[in-house]
């Protein structure tokens, strides 16, 4: 997801993972002769991962496991990872793939292998109709308030890339987006994906998000290194499930509406 990893971090997280055994991932041959999958999903970032009233981890992640689940011929075993322990649960072969919104970076791609993307993240602006913003680059000025988490990644972008701009931090998201709809700052930098829950608190708020991305991350399924045949079978499997409207379909029932960035989908994908 957007709040990577540090570069540190993943040179510490390579160290790691090279005292792990890359010949413990299963392979697909392995995984259909047990009759489980086992996936790893983050139960802290809704609504990709949350926990239910009965405690039982849903959300998108698990839908979409739940699919790759059913055309393996398999039962879904769902297994709770957190951010910093998800890719070393794929090295170890605790799991067999991990979701959690993993962008797929070169850095990481030293430790695991990715998938074809099964969905898309825009890091954007948010802000309200009457503002005239259309790219971000218009955004760097004196008039300009962002309103951000204290401690999230788009801090520091504001404060390299729109110098001129004020920043107000706050400590969560209900309230940033909520500083936003009363008219105590101008936007919001952040991953536009995950915001419409907040958006929705505020039904009288024309909300508008600024046309032009910041960037475009692409979120892929992590699986260990040597296997092929798994990622190759994944890799079909995704395709199918965006070919046929099941991940639009998905996306939209847990987020509310349609993915910002579809995956486009060719016979090359």
């Amino acid at each position: 997801m957007l709040k990577k990893i540090a570069l540190s971090g993943l040179i510490a997280l390579t160290a790691f993972a090279a005292t792990l055994a890359p010949a413990a991932a299963r392979t697909l041959d392995e995984i259909i002769s047990s009759g489980v999958v086992r996936v790893g999903v983050n139960p802290t970032l809704p609504p990709l991962g949350k926990f239910n009233e009965k405690n039982e981890i849903v959300g998108f992640d698990v839908d979409f496991a739940g699919e790759i689940a059913k055309m393996l011929g398999v039962k879904l075993e769902v297994v709770q990872v957190g951010s910093p322990d998800r890719i070393p649960f794929v090295v170890s072969g605790k799991i067999d793939f991990v979701m959690g919104a993993m962008t797929r970076n070169p850095d990481r791609a030293k430790v695991i292998d990715f998938t074809v993307p099964a969905h898309t993240e825009v890091l954007g602006i948010l802000t309200t109709e009457d503002k005239p913003y259309k790219n971000w680059k218009e955004m760097d000025s004196a008039d300009v308030t962002f309103v951000q988490v204290r401690g999230s990644t788009p801090v520091k972008f504001i404060q390299d890339k729109l110098k001129n701009a004020k920043l107000v931090l706050l400590d969560n998201y209900p309230d940033a987006v909520r500083a936003l709809a009363q008219g105590r700052g101008t936007a919001m930098i952040d991953v536009m994906d995950f915001m419409r829950e907040h958006m929705d608190k505020h039904k009288d708020i024309k909300w508008k998000i600024v046309e032009t991305p910041i960037d475009i991350y692409y979120c892929a399924l992590g699986v260990g290194k040597n296997s092929t045949g798994l990622k190759d079978w994944l890799n079909v499997a995704i395709f199918e499930l965006h070919r046929n409207g099941t991940t639009a379909e998905l996306w939209k029932k847990w987020f509310g509406g349609d993915m910002i960035a579809p995956v486009q989908v060719t016979p090359y994908f």
